[in-house]
């Protein structure tokens, strides 16, 4: 029997209902937030990729030559399609623009737990605005959009970072250029590494200073209020330096009473180990985190200016978050989030034989033309049979059709949690049926 490639899932009708889920609730909070949807092609020119990343990122994609005998990918990400786009018409886009995309990605990597060479990511971008305003709205969607499936504070964490604070300690220490870019890369992996292999890379680009530098880099790591990260720069950094952050720290200043004002503070946490490795952010970034740490990050993003002028376009601001589909829901799954029946009808129809068969089938279709989920079953069985169809549906509601009840022109409703039951006149069928599900349960009138 042929089984799906490493890393590739299959999703049967349960696993499906279950990422239809977090679709459906990822889209339901950009839109409260007022973001539209777009999406672009799976397939693209692998030129997109290296030009943003540079030539080594194609060994982590799914790249070959197609019979065109050109150069393509899947992609791995929507961003730098995002920015072509966004590019492409700037001009005439009003902004700021807030767009979101939910869509399947592929990176060529090793599976293993969290992280696989398919899956679904929900990508959210604002563009056009520069303040710190853009930030805290990007980061009070992250933080909805976990929460809109029950997680709190106590269960997720957003570490707070910035590059630009990052770029003016490390020109402290005369860095600047591509090896920026690389000692912001090892600093990314002093949680996973071994110390003295930090210390050997980092020697590469600092020489004799890299035990010094590590040494306050671990002072700066552990700084967790806006208050020590003032105190910090303000004793590390030479005066015409400092001068340069402190305009950075009020922006420090605005986003954290945005976040505030909003009720986000106690999902917030300083973290200047988060550097995100990806060399074009410049400016606030941020990942979320189960708070505990037991798995790996559960979004990311953060402010990139550039970009969109990198690959054709105009200087366009941007900030912009991604959430995969793969680790929530193994926290969801953990903390017992997921709902038991996630696709379910709202009504089974329980029919007595096939003498009532046909007005059954009059009244499910009328039913469901009204927009009612609607299951039944498509031969005979019996009652005792149907009862328990409709526990596995998963119905709310199950409706029987027998001889007695039609006989009156009644339809009896039984709820299948509480097991109470109801008559009610067919010929109120619709109004009936709606009422009761905003109700909710036979023990309210309806």
């Amino acid at each position: 029997m042929l089984e799906s490639l490493p890393g590739f899932r299959e999703f049967y009708p349960e696993a499906c209902s279950v990422r239809n889920h977090l679709m459906r609730l990822w889209r339901q909070t950009a839109n409260r937030f007022g973001f539209q949807e777009f999406d672009a092609p799976t397939l693209e020119p692998l030129e997109l990729y290296t030009e943003k990343s540079g030539p080594e990122i194609a060994t982590q994609l799914f790249a070959f030559v197609d019979r065109g005998d050109r150069s393509v990918a899947l992609r791995p990400e929507m961003t730098p399609r995002l920015a072509v786009m966004v590019g492409a018409k700037a001009q005439s886009l009003r902004r700021p623009l807030k767009w979101f995309s939910i869509g399947e990605q592929f990176r060529f990597e090793r599976p293993q737990k969290g992280r696989l060479r398919s899956f679904y990511q929900f990508n959210a971008d604002i563009l056009g605005e520069s303040g710190p305003g853009a930030d805290a709205e990007i980061i009070a969607l992250s933080v909805q959009l976990f929460s809109a499936f029950g997680l709190s504070s106590e269960d997720i964490v957003v570490r707070l970072s910035d590059r630009v604070l990052w770029l003016d300690y490390l020109g402290s220490y005369g860095l600047e250029g591509e090896v920026v870019s690389a000692v912001l890369q090892i600093i990314d992996k002093i949680e996973r590494e071994d110390r003295e292999k930090i210390l050997v890379d980092l020697a590469v680009h600092l020489g004799d200073k890299a035990e010094d530098f590590l040494s306050k880099v671990d002072r700066l790591l552990q700084v967790r209020t806006l208050a020590d990260l003032k105190a910090f720069m303000s004793d590390a950094l030479e005066a015409r330096t400092l001068a340069s952050i402190e305009a950075r720290l009020e922006d420090w200043d605005a986003l954290l009473s945005y976040l505030n004002a909003v009720g986000l503070g106690s999902y917030l946490c300083i973290d200047l180990s988060i550097v995100r490795g990806l060399a074009y952010y410049t400016g606030f970034v941020f990942e979320i985190f189960e708070r505990r740490g037991k798995s790996r990050a559960l979004a990311g993003g953060g402010r990139y200016d550039h970009l969109v002028k990198k690959l054709g376009g105009p200087d366009f601001p941007a900030v912009g978050v991604g959430v995969g589909d793969v680790t929530l829901t193994d926290l969801l799954k953990e903390k017992k989030l997921l709902p038991a029946y996630i696709t379910a009808p709202d009504f089974y129809v329980i029919i007595g034989g096939e003498a009532e068969r046909m007005t059954a089938l009059a009244d499910i279709a009328l039913m469901r033309r009204s927009g009612f989920a609607v299951e039944y079953p498509l031969k005979a069985v019996s009652f005792s049979k149907q009862f328990k169809l409709a526990h596995q549906w998963g119905a709310r509601f199950a409706l029987v059709y027998g001889s007695k009840e039609l006989g009156e022109e009644k339809v009896k409703v039984y709820e299948v949690a509480t097991r109470t039951e109801k008559l009610f006149d067919r010929a109120q069928l619709i109004p009936y049926l709606s009422a009761l599900l905003e109700a909710g349960t036979l023990e309210d009138e309806v």
